[in-house]
């Protein structure tokens, strides 16, 4: 891990207080629909592994629903992934510091064994700097070595506020309905080479997008 200045490690827990406080302020007024969540949970109270995958800008919502269940969050290993590693840890996740395209199969393959061991490992796969909503294969590699399934999760609320990022990360405003919806799981052939590692990543995007757009329909009141 690369060392950090002291002063870098104030400012990390300092921004980290400050976005704990924001997540879990917003988060108690949210009016929040969830589906899908009792095969995560299933998962948990079993100690079977599994792998949960949305997009990079839709984390407040999940994160603030799965605070304290002890999670694990692969966080990356640059100053802002500090500042989510103090907001994520404040939250009662654990944390694995590193990312697929920072430290790449290595990071994977550690990931790899926490869920084998039967971690919940909640991932990013457009993260940690992009393209924006495009899957890459990280979260395949993990969940293959793993055995484990993959469930795509579409995350979305309204009102809100969508930041001028990369990932367009969504904020919502107080009281703001929102969804938070888990779809069907998807396993990874232990056989599986890059056609089908291509394939799967087609599929699990296109999962992720449908269920945010049913989750944007319901928070807009269309359903």
């Amino acid at each position: 891990m690369v060392e950090r200045s002291e002063q870098d490690k104030r400012r990390a827990r300092r921004l980290g207080a400050l976005g704990y406080l924001l997540v879990r302020t917003i988060g108690s007024t949210i009016r929040l629909y969830v589906e899908g969540w009792e095969q995560i949970e299933a998962h948990r109270r079993a100690g079977t592994g599994a792998v949960m995958v949305s997009w990079h800008g839709r984390t407040l919502i999940p994160a603030n629903f799965m605070r304290g269940m002890g999670i694990l969050a692969m966080i990356s290993l640059s100053r802002d992934g500090d500042i989510q590693n103090e907001i994520f840890t404040r939250l009662g996740f654990r944390t694995l510091r590193g990312s697929t395209s920072r430290g790449g199969v290595r990071a994977a393959l550690e990931a790899a064994r926490e869920v084998k061991k039967g971690a919940i490992l909640a991932f990013t796969p457009d993260g940690p700097r992009g393209p924006s909503r495009k899957f890459q294969p990280g979260a395949l590699l993990i969940a293959q070595k793993a055995n484990a399934p993959i469930y795509p999760a579409g995350i979305s609320a309204y009102p809100r506020i969508l930041l001028p990022t990369w990932d367009r990360y969504l904020i919502p405003l107080p009281f703001a309905r929102g969804a938070f919806l888990i779809g069907e799981p998807v396993w990874v052939p232990t056989e599986a080479d890059k056609d089908d590692f291509a394939r799967l990543a087609e599929q699990l995007e296109a999962a992720i997008n449908a269920l945010e757009a049913r989750a944007e329909a319901i928070v807009r009141g269309r359903t």
